[in-house]
């Protein structure tokens, strides 16, 4: 991939925020070319440490881009990477490795300490190697003996390509295998879509570790774009580079998005020349979203929402306007991408039930998973015929618009739909930076809250914003960070409201 960038567009940019942890001396100026031959470099060096066609190389390091030129590298010596985020749990990464058959670990030394003291690393992997600092029984990237250029090896487009896991916001992450035929024909599409906005300066602030990360490097590499990647999140850094580099298109995570509120007035107008926000992984609040488009000055601006999973890339589309988004319906998350995806709804035994009707949302499309890696079963009780599972609940309109309602492991009796509820409270609460209803232990839904500032929501606000809507619990308050979330921000429901239910919240955090 960029191999392929660097022959057509070389010398052009591509910015980081933060030294790559494979080649600190490189600083922050990159081009096309610079990245493809050090994708190369590493694929010698990684080629020198034992890595061979077909076999599992798993990266799992600190946040940073050079995961995705680690897993680049991996990918041109024939072998499989498997993509880890940094934010996992210890004892969840060692289960994942259960799963694979003694892989090598590709790590740092601050990391592969975390996990030697509550995983047998060991005895779960084959070769440890560390990309920064030195650890006893590892090898140090850097220090590898590279005899020669190594040969690059493709494999069958059907064969594993590349292994990242799920999400798990309700339990420990899936590992998803995907195929080349299956990833190209999530990329069609979206280089398709991204016509309007080909060869614009391309901002990304997203996860290393998802699929969706490498769709976007793969569509706007393919045109020429200079890039800024980024690590950190917080608007106080993000804002000078944008408003320096004024991007045409930039993509983040939903819940970065709401956080990135902030700098539609920050100095320097950072958003003002965005004709395109991309945003995937979840739906986002209507409020976000005009907040954003409000903030650019180009004509014909929109946001594009893609609605999917890791299992299935995306499977519908939906494009905001300004006006659009100021109707507040955040739950209509587009239609099925015509040619590639269809997208129906059906009753728990499977059957399609009439539109209007609420039900479990399936997708058909060619950019699905092989399967889950060891665990075949989960991935087969997904299946109904040619049909995907997504485990969300929604209906479709007579015209084929696809409604979110809620996950289904989310719904709660007395709630038409959390979701709904959601984008209410933070379209009449402008203080909220996050809202997350989830359902308490005597089936009343309890609204877990967080504010920008991380000042008490005022009880006479929230009593006026709540008047009109189903009956809700107390408001928890918490401090974003201490949320539990994925490697994208995705609030982990499931987890939260166990830790509602033993007692914790805000105050017995201190």
């Amino acid at each position: 991939m960029f191999r392929a960038a660097a022959s057509r567009h070389g010398a052009v940019p591509v910015v980081l925020d933060r030294p790559l942890d494979v080649a600190p001396d490189t600083g922050l100026q990159h081009t096309y070319r610079s990245l493809a031959d050090l994708v190369d470099r590493l694929a010698d060096q990684l080629h020198a440490a034992g890595v061979r066609p077909a076999s599992h190389v798993v990266i799992h390091k600190r946040d940073n881009v050079d995961i995705a030129l680690l897993g680049c590298a991996v990918s041109r010596l024939g072998a499989i990477p498997v993509l880890l985020s940094s934010g996992l749990d210890a004892g969840v990464v060692g289960i994942l490795l259960g799963r694979l058959d003694r892989p090598m670990l590709v790590t740092d030394d601050a990391t592969l300490s975390r996990l030697m003291t509550h995983t047998d690393i060991s005895r779960l992997t084959s070769k440890r190697v560390v990309v920064t600092g030195a650890f006893p029984g590892a090898a140090t990237l850097g220090n590898l003996e590279v005899t020669g250029r190594a040969t690059p090896v493709r494999l069958h487009p059907d064969e594993p390509a590349m292994i990242t896991h799920s999400s798990g916001t309700t339990d420990v992450p899936k590992l998803a295998v995907h195929c080349a035929r299956a990833l190209w024909n999530r990329l069609v599409p979206q280089k398709i879509m991204a016509l309007p906005v080909r060869g614009e300066t391309a901002a990304f602030c997203m996860s290393f570790v998802h699929s969706r990360f490498y769709h976007a490097l793969g569509t706007f590499l393919s045109g020429g774009s200079r890039l800024l990647l980024l690590v950190d999140h917080d608007p106080a850094s993000v804002g000078p580079l944008l408003a320096r580099w004024q991007p045409g298109v930039v993509e983040t995570h939903p819940n970065t998005f709401v956080l990135w509120e902030d700098l539609a007035d920050a100095p320097g107008a950072p958003l003002r020349n965005v004709r395109c926000f991309s945003s995937t992984f979840d739906a986002i609040h209507p409020r976000t979203v005009q907040r954003l488009l409000g903030a650019s000055q180009r004509r014909g601006k929109y946001l594009m929402q893609l609605y999917g999973q890791s299992e299935t890339g995306p499977v519908s589309v939906r494009m905001f306007t300004e006006r659009g988004a100021a109707r507040g319906n955040g739950r209509l998350v587009g239609i099925g991408i015509p040619g590639f995806t269809k997208v129906r709804i059906t009753n728990d035994s499977g059957a399609p039930v009439p539109r209007g009707t609420v039900g479990h949302i399936e997708a058909q499309t060619r950019g699905r998973i092989v399967t889950y890696q060891g665990a075949q079963d989960r991935f087969a009780a997904q299946l109904n015929g040619g049909w995907w599972r997504m485990g969300d609940m929604g209906t479709r309109s007579w015209w084929g618009g696809l409604n979110l309602i809620d996950r289904e492991i989310d719904q709660i009796d007395e709630v038409d739909s959390n979701l709904r509820i959601e984008d209410v409270l933070m379209s009449r609460l402008d203080e909220l930076r996050e809202v997350v209803v989830i359902p308490g232990a005597d089936g009343v839904a309890v609204p877990v809250v967080c504010t920008r500032s991380g000042a008490p929501l005022a009880p006479d606000r929230w009593q006026r914003a709540t008047a009109d809507l189903p009956a809700l619990g107390t408001p928890r308050q918490w401090a974003f960070d201490d949320l539990p979330r994925t490697s994208t921000w995705k609030i982990k429901r499931v987890a939260l409201a166990q830790l509602i239910a033993s007692g914790d919240s805000v105050v017995a955090r201190g």
